[in-house]
């Protein structure tokens, strides 16, 4: 589920309605800065699609009808999320888009998720202000892997947070420890020289000191 405190809601956005005309959304993106806006239906509840800038300059500058409704050039109709909709659909739908169309339980618009909020939700949840250093551990993705890994980092410090990545495409994984903020180069030493005993591959270490 979405947090709420995420979203923009309705009534703090600029929108388009789709009885708008084109040269009508260009004027509103211009004086507004945004490279696209939301359009809805004449009651201000239904989401149309989104209208964006570059697609209006382009129309304009091959001799388009700027006087068309904007409806001509509507672009991510289907693009939206239901309120409670999980975190994974949410990351997968809106990762090449701005921001995200958000609608309620009776499916009526309720506002935008932009790509720069959960962005940041993911940097709060990285604990990157609460944190010493990230381990990066590369492992073949065995069965109790991350289970002893875990169980060697906790005999000596809490771990802040944990994720695992498989950025080569391959039967490796990596996992990243982030760890908390009174970890010194000392126990941190002594985290690294347990794990390489236990036969696991440090492959990175970042401090988040600086």
């Amino acid at each position: 589920m979405i947090f709420k405190s995420l979203i923009k809601p309705k009534e703090t956005l600029t929108t388009l309605s789709e009885n708008a005309t084109l040269a009508d959304a260009l004027t509103t993106l211009e004086d507004s800065g945004y490279r696209c806006v939301p359009v809805l239906d004449p009651t201000g509840t239904i989401f149309r699609g989104n209208i964006y800038k570059m697609h209006l300059y382009r129309h304009k500058s091959r001799g388009g009808d700027m006087s068309l409704p904007v409806t001509a050039l509507l672009k991510n109709a289907t693009k939206f999320i239901s309120i409670n909709s999980s975190f994974y659909t949410v990351f997968f739908t809106i990762r090449d888009l701005p921001y995200i169309a958000v609608l309620d339980s009776e499916n009526h618009f309720y506002g935008i998720l932009t790509h720069n909020s959960l962005l940041k939700l993911l940097a709060e949840a990285w604990n990157v202000n609460k944190g010493s250093y990230v381990i990066t551990v590369r492992v073949l993705d065995e069965r109790g892997d991350l289970s002893t890994i875990s169980k060697e980092i906790t005999r000596y410090t809490q771990i802040v947070n944990v994720i695992s990545l498989n950025p080569h495409g391959d039967e490796t994984k990596e996992i990243l420890f982030t760890l908390p903020a009174d970890v010194d180069e000392g126990k941190l030493q002594k985290i690294i020289k347990r794990l390489k005993r236990r036969g696991f591959e440090v492959s990175e270490i970042e401090s988040l000191h600086a």
